[in-house]
């Protein structure tokens, strides 16, 4: 995944960091403008010290960019996973609600600026993602 992302953007402004997101976070001193979270948080189960330690290293007025499997569909059963020699794979996942985002994003100043909600092409009655993104108060 992280080779199909550095492939998709390529910019001396963006850094692809790699790392377990539940031990502290080892970017140093460093503040950044935006921070993004793609179909990751839903293998976390508490979310509290994902958005502390984000706001913790995120600019005033920096921005959080989450889009996770939409909560409906995991609802329904969906869960993440992908195929290997070995089969189907299915990975460990949450089932977070939209308050379960946006109530620890408010506790650490991270303010809902937009909730998106997109559909599949081929399923429509259902939302297939869900996006959030964030601003930390200036």
């Amino acid at each position: 995944m992280m080779a199909l992302a550095k492939q998709k953007i390529k910019s001396d402004r963006v850094q692809f960091v790699r790392a377990d997101i539940n031990k502290p976070w080892n970017f140093g001193n460093k503040f950044y403008d935006l921070i993004s979270f793609s179909l990751v948080l839903e293998h976390i189960e508490h979310l509290d010290p994902i958005f502390r330690k984000t706001s913790r290293n995120l600019k005033p007025g920096g921005y959080v960019w989450i889009g996770e499997l939409h909560p409906f569909k995991q609802y329904l059963g969906t869960k993440a996973g992908f195929d290997t020699k070995e089969g189907r794979q299915v990975l460990s996942c949450f089932n977070h609600h939209i308050s379960d985002f946006i109530q620890p994003a408010k506790k650490y100043g991270l303010q809902a600026e937009e909730i998106g909600e997109y559909l599949h092409e081929n399923f429509r009655e259902i939302p297939r993602i869900l996006t959030i993104l964030l601003r930390k108060k200036v």
